[in-house]
């Protein structure tokens, strides 16, 4: 196999940039930037993640078999990056990232444009991520717009 095609030809896969949150322990929740997301039954409603092994969210995850996808609105590459490093929660922030929550405790972002719940119905583990299955138990929007996606920060993820 030609190594460079390959690489070209995975890093066409599109994809959108959403911040994937979820419960950790009683009282605690964590989040990271992913792009691994999608829609894979309409009944019941389904959505599979890829989440790297080994991680604060995906032993979270596992742990609590609850997460919540937050769909970021185009421009909001800078909240994007900020979950890709460690954030310190500071009473109901994630730094200077407002959030609530609703039906599982897994956090949903206030600026989001919108955003789902998942309870975790199967998992897979292969490779260095881990696909988790979820049914959609909730959902919400906060506004009308264009979802962020992973070329317009300039950023590439695959191969």
């Amino acid at each position: 196999m030609d190594e460079q095609a390959k690489k070209t030809a995975l890093r066409h896969i599109t994809y959108g940039l959403y911040v994937i949150g979820t419960k950790i322990g009683e009282d605690d929740v964590n989040a990271f930037t992913g792009n691994w997301v999608t829609q894979v039954s309409f009944q019941p409603p389904l959505v599979a993640i890829g989440v790297k092994k080994g991680t604060t969210s995906c032993d979270g995850i596992l742990e609590s078999r609850v997460f919540s996808v937050n769909v970021l609105e185009s421009g909001q590459k800078d909240l994007a990056f900020k979950f890709f490093k460690p954030l310190k929660r500071v009473g109901n922030k994630f730094e200077d990232v407002e959030f609530y929550t609703a039906t599982t405790g897994s956090p949903i972002l206030r600026d989001a444009l919108s955003w789902f719940e998942c309870r975790v119905t199967d998992v897979v583990d292969r490779g260095d991520h881990t696909l988790i299955v979820g049914e959609v138990v909730d959902a919400g929007v906060h506004r009308d717009g264009k979802p962020l996606t992973l070329a317009e920060t300039g950023l590439f993820y695959g191969g």
